[in-house]
């Protein structure tokens, strides 16, 4: 009920706000602007759930991708450094910053809360230090497409784009043949699966929101650049957490840390790497958003953190830490998305939005109170 009753309430958001903007709200080129507006904030809630996972919070991811955005707006404009060589050593300093953080957290013992709060403060100093309080462009077209770029046409001229339709495809037999081997490894394994009938239900769900989703991006200008990036997120963080030891290791700590560590888990090393790998992906989401404006500006990043905290705990994440999965945050970060998109296109104000995002996320939070209530009883 956690993840797939969140999956539920994000198809009938969809199809209410459908309804609401005259089919509007899944128009190619609205479907398009809600992927490149909300990527950053998609990219954070992945880190967010990963921290949250293990027992910790992070206040400071906002600030630090206002100050990697304007770090890398410095290179490039002002020191003519080429824009991958920027790129990387932003992401550098980003794992700087996290393993700054990290340290303090998991060797020193300081409460994730203050540490973060503080480098809150010290990040969007150091913006504003940078910049000197005006904005810096305009950036270099390669790193602008990180934001608003596209995958490139090839193929004979057709009325669909012929990559899009490609990767979909392999997406979908993807997804499939995942399915299909989940459900024989939990009978090999003697657990019960699905019903015969809601199997072939789930996979046709599966099917036609795949396929949907595919013809929309192509019937456009195809994948936008930022959904690869989300896309290999997706993957690679999803295995991590599902499949590895130190994703494992972090649901431990999550769950009850003194036992993980009775266990053997090496608890500070997890949490450490858990604040490194959350630089990373602040940073990521600073220069998305710097591409995306062409421009590194002090205001960048003001409320990062709590788009990207509401996300995760809409997606499912504990507030005790232990409970997850990077899907959901990305479900979660959807939620808000086709919220303020359907609200901004039927003309909502922003002072009700406000209120309609806050009660959507005590709802999320009241129902994992709920299950936790109802299942110590």
């Amino acid at each position: 009920m956690r993840q797939y009753g969140m999956l539920l309430a994000l198809a009938l958001i969809v199809l209410l706000f459908q309804f609401w903007t005259d089919g509007i709200l899944l128009q190619p080129l609205n479907i398009t602007n809600l992927i490149q507006q909300n990527g950053y904030i998609l990219i954070l809630a992945i880190g967010m759930m990963i921290v949250i996972i293990a027992g910790h919070i992070d206040l400071s991811v906002g600030s630090l991708a206002a100050f990697v955005g304007a770090a890398a707006a410095v290179m490039m404009v002002k020191h003519h450094a080429p824009w991958p060589v920027a790129l990387v050593a932003a992401l550098l300093i980003g794992a700087l910053a996290g393993a700054w953080q990290g340290f303090w957290i998991a060797y020193l013992g300081i409460p994730s809360f203050i540490v973060t709060l503080a480098g809150m403060l010290l990040f969007r100093g150091g913006t504003q230090i940078l910049l000197q309080g005006q904005s810096v462009a305009p950036f270099p077209k390669g790193f602008q497409n990180i934001s608003s770029g596209f995958l490139p046409a090839v193929g004979p001229h057709t009325n669909y784009h012929n990559l899009t339709l490609l990767l979909g495809f392999v997406v979908l037999a993807v997804a499939i043949l995942q399915e299909v081997r989940g459900r024989r490894r939990a009978a090999s394994y003697g657990l019960e699966p699905l019903p015969a009938g809601l199997f072939l239900v789930k996979l046709g769900a599966i099917t036609a929101a795949v396929v949907a989703f595919t013809l929309l991006l192509a019937s456009y200008h195809g994948v936008p650049i930022v959904l690869l990036i989300l896309g290999v997120l997706l993957v690679g963080f999803g295995y991590v957490m599902r499949n590895s030891i130190l994703g494992r290791h972090t649901y431990a700590i999550g769950g009850n840390e003194a036992a993980a560590r009775l266990s053997g888990v090496k608890s500070k090393r997890v949490v450490f790497l858990a604040f490194v790998n959350m630089g990373v992906l602040a940073a990521l989401a600073g220069m998305v958003f710097a591409a995306r404006l062409n421009a590194g500006t002090p205001q960048a990043g003001i409320n990062f953190e709590l788009e990207a905290i509401a996300a995760a705990f809409i997606g499912g994440a504990s507030a005790s830490g232990g409970v997850g999965t990077v899907i959901g945050a990305l479900t979660g970060g959807l939620v808000l998305g086709v919220l303020n998109n359907g609200m901004s296109l039927v003309g909502v104000g922003t002072d009700y939005q406000q209120v309609i995002k806050g009660l959507v996320l005590l709802a999320a939070v009241g129902f994992d109170v709920y299950n936790k209530r109802k299942a110590g009883a």
